[in-house]
């Protein structure tokens, strides 16, 4: 069992760190649902 099994996320990626898709493979592969997921640009 996962432990992120049956849990709904959000994801907020980073353009210069992780980017949301890369985080969002992660996070399902866990078990995850995702609810949202973006790559925004923190300045």
């Amino acid at each position: 069992m996962s432990l992120l099994n049956g849990s709904k996320v959000i994801i907020i990626g980073d353009r210069d760190g992780i980017p949301g898709p890369a985080i969002e493979e992660c996070a399902k592969a866990a078990g995850a649902e995702v609810v949202f997921s973006s790559t925004e640009c923190f300045v």
